[in-house]
């Protein structure tokens, strides 16, 4: 028994390691580097999350930060803050003005939002909380925020009166914050609820950008939105893992670094 919590011991110790230095950790990932079974793995997510040092998510957990009036949305904006910045700022000088846009929840859309601002006569249809605030009062620019239930911890709306309301429009460009891209597992999620929302926007957009900073490549999240293909295009950093970078290009998405 003593050695059995020991190694229990060692084992959350690790995973709260891992935490705290990539903010995020993922139940299959854990089990992998753990040689723990995903059984065993959430088992541990849970106790941790008792003893209030992490939030668990579908498909794995975040940072707590021991500080609840921070949302799990700021904390992302803080982590990889200068590689989403120049993903951000790429995005912006990529977009036409007059362009119509769709745009889901998430620390780096958050960042895009704000270099929105230099673009004029922009149309935008979100489920973000964030992002239509940080647009809304744009002189030139129509936002409308998708109705329908509310993720309050994560900003973003979801569910059945979302969907009805995105199948009316049609977009230029859909803009994806993602938890991770992967040849093989395709762009995934955390959220399964917002992963629906994501894959409208795809399919009511002529084209689709992905914005992704270079920890979230090479990875798989819990729920898939779609596979890897054209038209989709990719934004990421140059630190990017380049044997992943060129996977999935293989795929036929057209990839920028920056």
């Amino acid at each position: 028994m003593v050695n059995s919590n020991l190694k229990i011991d060692i084992r959350r110790k690790k995973i709260l390691e891992i935490l705290r230095r990539n903010g995020k950790v993922y139940v299959s990932e854990l089990s992998e580097t753990l040689g723990a079974t995903p059984v065993t793995i959430r088992t541990d997510l849970a106790a941790l999350e008792s003893e209030g040092h992490l939030i668990r998510m579908s498909g794995g957990a975040i940072n707590s930060q021991q500080n609840t009036a921070v949302s799990p949305v700021d904390t992302n904006l803080q982590q990889q803050y200068s590689e989403k910045k120049s993903i951000a700022v790429s995005v912006a000088r990529f977009l036409n003005d007059g362009s119509t846009l769709f745009i889901n929840s998430g620390s780096t859309t958050k960042i895009i939002a704000e270099e929105l601002k230099r673009r004029k006569n922009l149309n935008i249809v979100t489920n973000s909380l964030a992002v239509a605030t940080i647009l809304g009062d744009h002189p030139s620019f129509c936002v409308i925020l998708l109705g329908g239930e509310i993720n309050s911890q994560y900003g973003f709306t979801y569910g059945g009166d979302a969907q009805e309301q995105l199948n009316r429009y049609q977009a230029d460009w859909a803009i994806l914050s993602v938890d991770s891209i992967c040849a093989q597992s395709g762009i995934t999620t955390f959220h399964a609820e917002e992963a629906v929302i994501d894959r409208m926007m795809i399919n009511c957009a002529q084209k689709t950008m992905i914005a992704a900073d270079y920890t979230k490549i090479g990875r798989a999240g819990f729920s898939r939105v779609c596979e890897c293909s054209s038209p989709i295009q990719l934004i990421t950093n140059v630190n990017a893992p380049e044997e992943h970078i060129s996977s999935i290009m293989e795929t036929g998405i057209t990839v920028k670094l920056v």
